[in-house]
């Protein structure tokens, strides 16, 4: 399956550990991140992550584009839901793309954890065949 990582800036350790403990399950998927999460997250694992912009810089965008075209199967947006950010319009789209595309998304480590073992039990399988 194709995963994307995004994560606020204050989320980012989070995403990082969540990483760590599941690098197992993810390290059996092709990854892609927006820049900076991308990269603590691969430094830290050794996962092979595919980086694009970082999420300010156009790598929200870019991920966007990914789902609009079937080439994201699930979505691990860890978001800080407090802190007012510039970037709170592009969150919208992407979770709206994610709504109309039928990505699962977690955005939070609670549904992070509901998701990475729906992965490991190979709950999500149908998302493959539906795009075969």
């Amino acid at each position: 399956m194709n995963i994307a990582l995004i994560a606020h800036d204050s989320k980012k350790e989070l995403m990082v550990q969540f990483c760590i403990a599941y690098s197992g399950v993810l390290s059996r998927h092709s990854l892609c991140a927006t820049g900076t999460t991308g990269k603590l997250v691969g430094e830290t694992t050794g996962l092979q992550i595919q980086k694009y912009l970082s999420g300010s810089r156009g790598g929200a965008e870019q991920i966007i584009s990914l789902i609009s075209c079937d080439e994201i199967d699930v979505l691990f947006f860890f978001r800080d839901p407090i802190s007012a950010k510039a970037s709170e319009p592009n969150d919208i789209n992407i979770l709206r793309v994610c709504d109309v595309r039928n990505i699962p998304v977690a955005t939070n480590i609670a549904t992070g954890e509901a998701l990475i073992h729906a992965l490991e039990r190979g709950d999500l399988d149908w998302r493959e065949i539906v795009r075969s």
